[in-house]
């Protein structure tokens, strides 16, 4: 019971100031080939990428989502489509101890964010000629911990000495 200390927990604050698409490509393959859409079976890949950093006014940092969504067909491995999408924050953020800042500006805000990314790349696969793609839930601690795990891998392989 911190409270009853006299140290109170800080009070975490956080609003989402803004909301943009930064980037977006959409190239429909089967459209620019000519190819009929007769006997496709679609594999789809999505890989997620995060970037945060802190803009100039205090407590403010902008949280970049940047998702590569690939399209192909299972049969012979002709590319169907190619989505790419850059779909940014802006976050007011205050009371989170800088220890847990990092995780929580890569973590918490791209989930505040899924939704409507979620729904642009339904909107634009459909509107592209193809079924809506509803993509499953990020699960962005398990990314978070893969990236941690990924640089601390890098660390080690750097400090090993070369024979």
């Amino acid at each position: 019971m911190a409270e009853e200390n006299g140290a109170a927990a800080p009070q975490v604050k956080m609003s989402v100031l803004a909301q943009f698409v930064r980037d977006m490509s959409f190239e429909n393959v089967v459209a620019q080939k000519g190819l009929n859409g007769a006997d496709v079976q679609p594999d789809v890949q999505v890989a997620v990428s995060l970037d945060a950093r802190k803009r100039a006014v205090e407590n403010q940092y902008e949280v970049l989502n940047k998702f590569r969504i690939t399209s192909k067909n299972k049969g012979n491995g002709d590319t169907l489509f190619l989505l790419e999408l850059e779909y940014g924050g802006i976050f007011h953020v205050e009371g989170v101890p800088d220890e847990q800042l990092h995780p929580f500006l890569l973590i918490e805000c791209p989930r505040l964010l899924f939704p409507f990314i979620r729904r642009i790349i339904s909107d634009v696969t459909r509107d592209g000629g193809f079924p809506p793609l509803n993509i499953d839930t990020v699960d962005y601690l398990a990314l978070y911990r893969q990236e941690l795990a990924r640089r601390a891998q890098a660390q080690q392989a750097e400090a090993q000495p070369v024979q």
